[in-house]
């Protein structure tokens, strides 16, 4: 089943306007979640607002946003104001502007979503405006209203469609230069980055969604499935502590794990099934 799109308008260049449709590319609702009981009762337990001095539950009526003028007081905005601030972005994503696709860090990116078109009418220009950013290695840059916050967005060509991501604030990108420009003194023997290099080559494989599995959720799932059958309660296991090492440099560690590579390696081809007969 295809999941529902959330948000619904127009993708907008210059004068062509098509009708389009966005839908998130992740999803959470796999994971296991939990809610909070009271263990005397077993029922669940419901959060409320509480005046941080006097300790009483707050009407929702009473809610407003706030913000700090200082330590003690606050600017009060009501929801008519927050909502008067209204932008065109809410409902229409103008492209701005393009850059290359290989200029814009991953740091930046943040939210992916698929773009999709909405209306066969508005087909053909949206496949236009798709086909000439993968032509020319280009992506679109715009803004949207998101959780009522506006936020820049860039759209690539990806397969048959759009994908669109929201971009990080430019305040919340460190520069990297302030971390890695530290003045680093080792130099580096040619022998380690042969051997490094090697276990690279040993541990290499093709990128496959296992690689980023969720064992924890698994094991979840497993204590979950269990208990319902009346098992006694899961104990955590203890990780044993690491054995001492022996190696005296990171040369002879580098050269013991190179030989271990290749001892798993021949073992794992000595493992497989010999072939069958051939006809």
């Amino acid at each position: 089943m295809a999941p529902r799109s959330f948000w619904k308008g127009y993708l907008k260049l210059s004068l062509v306007t098509c009708p389009v449709a966005m839908t998130p590319a992740t999803s959470e609702t796999e994971k296991v979640r939990f809610h909070t009981l009271n263990r005397r009762t077993g029922n669940r337990v419901v959060s409320r607002y509480v005046d941080a001095e006097t300790g009483r539950p707050v009407d929702e009526d009473d809610l407003v946003k706030g913000y700090p003028r200082d330590e003690k007081s606050f600017v009060l905005l009501e929801d008519e104001e927050l909502a008067a601030v209204k932008l065109e972005s809410a409902r229409t994503i103008d492209i701005e502007s393009f850059a290359p696709a290989d200029s814009i860090d991953w740091i930046w990116y943040d939210a992916p979503y698929y773009l999709t078109p909405d209306d066969p009418v508005g087909e053909e220009a949206y496949c236009v405006i798709r086909d000439a950013m993968r032509a020319t290695g280009m992506v679109g840059v715009s803004r949207l209203v998101l959780n009522r916050r506006e936020r820049a967005v860039l759209l690539k060509a990806r397969d048959k469609g759009i994908e669109l991501w929201a971009l990080r604030f430019g305040d919340e990108v460190r520069d990297a230069r302030e971390v890695f420009d530290a003045e680093r003194k080792t130099k580096l023997d040619p022998a380690l980055l042969k051997l490094v290099s090697q276990l690279i080559e040993e541990r290499k494989k093709p990128w496959s969604p296992d690689m980023v599995g969720d064992p924890v959720q698994e094991r979840l799932i497993d204590i979950i499935n269990e208990k319902k059958k009346g098992a006694p309660r899961a104990k955590a296991k203890t990780e044993p502590a690491p054995a001492p090492s022996n190696v005296i440099n990171i040369m002879d560690a580098l050269r013991r794990s190179v030989a271990a590579e290749g001892r798993s390696s021949s073992g794992a081809k000595s493992k497989k099934p010999p072939a069958g007969p051939k006809r």
